[in-house]
């Protein structure tokens, strides 16, 4: 009986399944070379066969060992069979179909069966013309005249690898450490680099001088390398997504230098080697800033990262404050959800609860504003030291550093200008009243007057002075390593009431703002009333509360990482925590309740276990020691803990790829490429660890299109 030719969705070119439903021959000649390449598909067979032999039944299989003797054979699952892949491929006249068409089944009689066709005719022409495919005919390789061709070809092909995988080397330090253009004609630090390395490289410095057909210095050449380095980097980091049990995405809405908007993705995950990643994917471009755009963006990410069967891999999402991230209902993280039902919506902790500020002032233009002018003291006073000098004269304070990551800035800008208002109005006064300062520095200091006794700005600066104090006690508090379920609920029913409180006690804002610096009767612009002062007030609260609110929903794998804090196991020991172990369980339904409290109980009796400092350490022993398959349950805990980016700080896991890549947004140019610019100065030691990177590059440029230079041997 023939086998089924229907081709299943995603088999491989090679595969016996693909190669019956379409034929080898009617392919064109580089999927044949590609099929070449990749040789006989050779799975395992789940093939039992009943036989008898002097009474005795039995039944025979299939094993692996076949195709370590043949390499020639190839296997199908789906028809359970083995074929032979140069007679499959080439057919030629007189080969027997069942090594072709139907394939062999029969295992009592493989063993006579393979050695009657490895003597075939058929199969030693299949064989021959199979290895000669792509090579040229055998009299041309016979001849000297030829191979002496192919000599010189491949010399020079050698000669212009190397230097190719000098200027990757070029590019690579450019975009590791200097400012990479790729604009125009203009000398680049790639260029300059490259006139350093020739000097250390004759080979290099003998092809600048002389080359006509290929220099490689080129705004073109750099930017198909930069195409060509972001194509391996992102080959490499996705092998490790696959080999990961676990994966966590961070995907904040962001803006470049040039205001362009876009997605950043950062993948978490626990690589092969047990070494926790983070690593930077792209900058995904945003038409609109909208949900729909951005869960469609990612969805279509997330099935590369995890493709069919997968979904439950994905255990934590991640985003900033915007409203389209975080809403319960239709936001993001929802969505996102419905796909992949583990993928829970946690607080990063490199957002630190900045965002939440970020969310109160996207869409009221008034509070956007206030922030606007309050980065602007931290600003005029670090730009001169005599500014300065006058600043530490009067005010006897310095103002804390700008960030635009940290919630910190927020809080100690607000609270050192409340303290100190008439203070800086008196600075601020005196520069512009001084004859020792430039007109710019005066005309700057005369708008900070203005600031400080505009009635708006005084209003939301009491405001933000009593918020902050209870943002930043909510993130200290959910800081905090022995913390359970209801310490959680306590912490943020509190910080709820505080909200509530302070939005009762709005109207008592107004006597202390105006009270707070001397108004000077100057002509200003029209300020908001009490009651809007009092609707934007209500706004920011209700904004706050809701985004609290939204954030801390899911606080269980806060709980679940008490049960593997070394410093709580003496008290587990003594009351085992039935309570935090149902709450993991039901995070996180892949565990085996009863394997992992027996495994914990373990753990806890044992003394030693008690020196752990935090579930890095501990998952890093078990493997070390090989108790993976011992302490199975705990090991998929740790690793869910260790990928899940989490509030609770933790020794050695506190390290931030999206604080990196907004640094890096801040310092470079608009770039055509900047995928790859942000890939090679991310990850540079990824860069460095693979250890045929070059190679990997210049095969990949070389293959990209036809090209006048020589890359690919004969």
């Amino acid at each position: 009986m023939a086998a089924e030719t229907h081709e299943p969705a995603a088999q491989p070119p090679h595969s016996i399944q693909s190669l019956l439903c379409n034929p080898f021959e009617r392919r064109p000649l580089d999927e044949q070379l590609q099929i070449k390449e990749s040789g006989p598909d050779q799975p395992d067979i789940a093939i039992r066969r009943p036989a008898s032999e002097r009474g005795q039944k039995y039944k025979r299989g299939f094993s692996r060992k076949w195709y370590r003797r043949k390499a020639w054979l190839a296997g199908c699952g789906q028809v359970k069979a083995v074929f032979c892949f140069p007679c499959l491929l080439l057919k030629t006249a007189g080969a027997d179909t069942a090594w072709t068409v139907t394939g062999i089944r029969d295992m009592k009689h493989l063993s006579e069966k393979i050695k009657k066709h490895g003597c075939s005719r058929a199969h030693l022409v299949n064989t021959m013309e199979l290895a000669m495919l792509g090579t040229g005919s055998i009299a041309e390789q016979l001849d000297e005249g030829h191979r002496a061709r192919v000599r010189k070809h491949n010399e020079e092909v050698f000669k212009n690898r190397h230097i190719l995988s000098k200027i990757v080397d070029c590019v690579i330090c450019g975009a590791f450490e200097l400012d990479l253009r790729l604009h125009g004609d203009a000398d680049s630090s790639v260029r300059g680099l490259e006139g350093f390395v020739a000097s250390l490289d004759s080979v290099l410095e003998e092809h600048l001088k002389k080359a006509t057909v290929f220099k490689g210095t080129s705004k073109t050449v750099q930017q198909e390398l930069l195409d060509s380095m972001l194509s391996v980097l992102k080959d490499c980091i996705l092998d490790e997504v696959h080999d990961a049990d676990y994966l966590a995405i961070q995907a904040d809405e962001t803006t470049d230098v040039s205001t362009h908007s876009q997605l950043v993705l950062l993948l978490r995950y626990i690589d092969r080697h047990h070494n926790v990643q983070e690593r930077f994917f792209e900058f995904i471009p945003l038409q609109d800033a909208n949900g729909d755009s951005i869960v469609t963006s990612l969805l279509e990410r997330l099935s590369t990262l995890l493709p069919g069967g997968r979904e439950s891999r994905l255990i934590a999402q991640a985003y900033d404050g915007a409203a389209v991230m975080r809403g319960t209902k239709g936001g993001v993280q929802r969505k996102v959800l419905e796909v992949y039902g583990n993928a829970h919506y946690v607080h990063c902790y490199a957002h630190q609860l900045d965002l939440i500020m970020q969310q109160a002032t996207s869409h009221i233009p008034r509070i956007r504003t206030f922030f606007s002018d309050l980065g602007g003291f931290s600003e005029f006073f670090s730009g001169s030291f005599k500014r300065t000098a006058v600043l530490d004269e009067v005010v006897a304070r310095r103002l804390p550093g700008t960030s635009t990551t940290r919630w910190n800035f927020h809080s100690c800008a607000v609270n050192t200008v409340f303290e100190h208002q008439a203070d800086l109005l008196l600075c601020v006064q005196t520069i512009r009243d001084s004859s020792h300062f430039d007109p710019q520095t005066v005309r700057e200091a005369g708008g900070f007057v203005r600031m400080l006794q505009d009635e708006d700005f005084c209003f939301f600066l009491a405001l933000f002075h009593r918020i902050m104090p209870h943002v930043d006690t909510l993130f200290k508090q959910l800081q905090k390593r022995n913390i359970d379920s209801v310490i959680i609920s306590g912490i943020i029913q509190s910080f709820t009431d505080r909200m509530q409180t302070i939005r009762d006690s709005i109207p008592s804002l107004h006597g202390q703002a105006s009270g707070s610096v001397e108004q000077q009767p100057i002509k200003k612009r029209r300020t908001l009333g009490p009651g809007e002062h009092q609707q934007l007030a209500t706004e920011v609260c209700y904004t706050i509360l809701s985004d609290a609110k939204d954030r801390f929903s899911f606080t269980k794998h806060l709980i679940s990482a008490t049960l593997l804090q070394g410093d709580l196991f003496p008290e587990h020991h003594r009351r085992f925590p039935d309570s935090a172990l149902d709450t993991t369980v039901e995070a996180y339904p892949m565990l085996s309740k009863a394997k992992l409290k027996t495994e914990l109980c373990l753990i806890y009796e044992n003394n030693e276990f008690r020196a752990c400092s935090g579930a890095l350490t501990l998952f890093l022993f078990f493997m070390e020691n090989n108790l993976q398959d011992t302490f199975t349950e705990t090991v998929s805990l740790l690793k869910i803990l260790i990928t899940t980016p989490m509030t609770t700080a933790e020794s050695g896991r506190c390290f931030s790829t999206l604080n990196r890549i907004k640094t890096f947004l801040r310092n470079t140019k608009t770039q055509e490429h900047l995928n790859a610019l942000a890939m090679l100065s991310m990850e540079k030691k990824l860069v460095r660890n693979i250890p045929d990177f070059n190679n990997r590059v210049v095969e990949r440029f070389a293959n990209q299109k036809d090209r006048r230079a020589k890359f690919l041997y004969k």
